[in-house]
This record gives C-alpha cells, sequence and structure tokens, in this order.
C-alpha cells in the first residue's frame, strides 16, 4: 500500500464527513447558544468531558484546534468567546465547521494543513492548543508536540486525547467476539500489521489509516519537547469490547513552562 498517510487520512476523513462518521456531525444551534450563556462542555477522548479548570478564561484566548476539526468544538470555544484557529487535514472536515460558523454568525480562522507542521504560525501564537486523539493518524507524534510546544506562549497550555497502546494489540475480530487475542506489537501501523485482505477492507470503507504509539511517545513526547504535565484522567470508548475491561485512551493538561 504504497501511499503517504497524510494524503490518504485527508481524502479518507472528507469520506467520512459524507459517511457521518460521529466525530463529523456538527454541534446545533441550540449548543452555540448555550456556549454564549457560558454552557458548554467537550472531549478530547471519546465520552469524558474535560474539567473545566483545565482551561485558562476563554474570553479573548488565542485558541489552535489542532486536527480537531468537525464543527464540535472549535466553534464551542468561539460562542465562549475564544479567537479560535481551526488547523485540519481535511477540507470537508473543515467545512462543517465554516458550516457552524455561516449558520450562527462565528469567526473562525480555517487553515487546511499537516498537524505535524505549523510553521504558518509564529512562535508563541496562541495560548491554548486544543489536541483530541488525533495524532493516533501519524506515524509519529513527536512533530506534533514539538510544534504545539513552539506555538504556544510561556505559560500556555496544551490539552490533548491520545490512545492507549493496548488498543492496538488485540486481533479486532476476536476481539468483537469477546476474546483476548494478541496479535500486534509496537509501535503500530496499519500500513505494517494489517494483511493485504484488511486493508483492502479499509479502502472500501474510507477508514483512515492508524498508528498506535506507546507511552513512551506519547506521555514521554510531550516531555521531551518541554511541557510540564499538569492533569491526566483516562477514558473508554462505549462501544469498544476492550474498554469493557480496561481504559483505551488518556486525556493530558500540559503547560509551557514560563
Amino acid at each position: 500500500m504504497g501511499i503517504d498517510p497524510a494524503d490518504w487520512n485527508r481524502v479518507a476523513w472528507d469520506r467520512q464527513v459524507a459517511r457521518g462518521n460521529r466525530w463529523t456531525r456538527p454541534v446545533d444551534a441550540a449548543a452555540i447558544a448555550a456556549a454564549r450563556r457560558g454552557d458548554w462542555s467537550v472531549v478530547l477522548t471519546p465520552s469524558k468531558p474535560v474539567p473545566r479548570d483545565w482551561f485558562p478564561p476563554l474570553a479573548g484566548l488565542e485558541l489552535l484546534a489542532l486536527a480537531s476539526a468537525g464543527g464540535q468544538q472549535a466553534p464551542l470555544f468561539a460562542a465562549a468567546g475564544a479567537r479560535v484557529t481551526v488547523h485540519d487535514l481535511s477540507a470537508a472536515q473543515l467545512g462543517q465547521d465554516r458550516a457552524v460558523a455561516e449558520r450562527d454568525g462565528l469567526a473562525l480562522r480555517l487553515e487546511s494543513g499537516d498537524m505535524r507542521d505549523l510553521s504558518r504560525y509564529r512562535d508563541g501564537s496562541f495560548d491554548l492548543v486544543f489536541h483530541p486523539c488525533s495524532n493516533a493518524f501519524v506515524p509519529d507524534p513527536q512533530p506534533v508536540w514539538n510544534e504545539a510546544f513552539r506555538v504556544l506562549r510561556p505559560g500556555g497550555v496544551l490539552l490533548a486525547g491520545v490512545t492507549q497502546p493496548v488498543r492496538f494489540l488485540f486481533d479486532e475480530k476476536r476481539l468483537e467476539q469477546g476474546e483476548l487475542v494478541v496479535r500486534h506489537s509496537l509501535p503500530y501501523s496499519d500500513l505494517v500489521h494489517l494483511t493485504e485482505a484488511e486493508r483492502a477492507a479499509f479502502v472500501a470503507a474510507d477508514e483512515p489509516l492508524c498508528f498506535g504509539h506507546t507511552l513512551e511517545q506519547q506521555l514521554g513526547g510531550q516531555l521531551a519537547a518541554g511541557f510540564v504535565l499538569t492533569g491526566l484522567y483516562e477514558d473508554r470508548e462505549p462501544d469498544c469490547a476492550l474498554d469493557r475491561r480496561i481504559a483505551c485512551y488518556l486525556a493530558t493538561r500540559a503547560v509551557r513552562p514560563r
């Protein structure tokens, strides 16, 4: 499967919008109205809301929604008073944010690009980087952490969702049948670990290519970039068989030191 993962995932997420993937469905006007009143909630991981005390006050905050398009989080931040830039590979996902902004009179800056390359933004451009579980779509998350650190101001906050490595170890079909059969090793790659037939099924389903990273890459990578970790919680995917046994997702709060 001789393809560039970024090129593949750009198209895959465009097609997931057409398929109505849960992460492509925009918030409604009622949610925007509530956010304008200060009543809002977002997720970095499948289901658990991010604690409100993880956020600085949003009014006037320069916020980068990194690989976070889809019309779900960025419009709420804008409605709550933040100055929001959305940076995402998928034109269709950015289109979901644009549709909400036009419907509800929100100001959003929409930027098409790879999460690993934020060179269009100057050092210290943002107060907050909001990054859901998107680095599962790149082979190496370290450039993401490095760039997030660079574009944050001293004292700035990175809120990130990550997928636990255990999520990638087991045979998916056997897992759906309730069997825990270790099949893969880490770091994991759909390009390496899936059979040709399985990759063909991915193509047919317009699925993004996924990569499983170690905790050293995910948490250690943030520390290596210069961040100080100040918060962490676990979360579960309600419909995943493995998540009924162990939480497969983490959310982290990290700060660029002053």
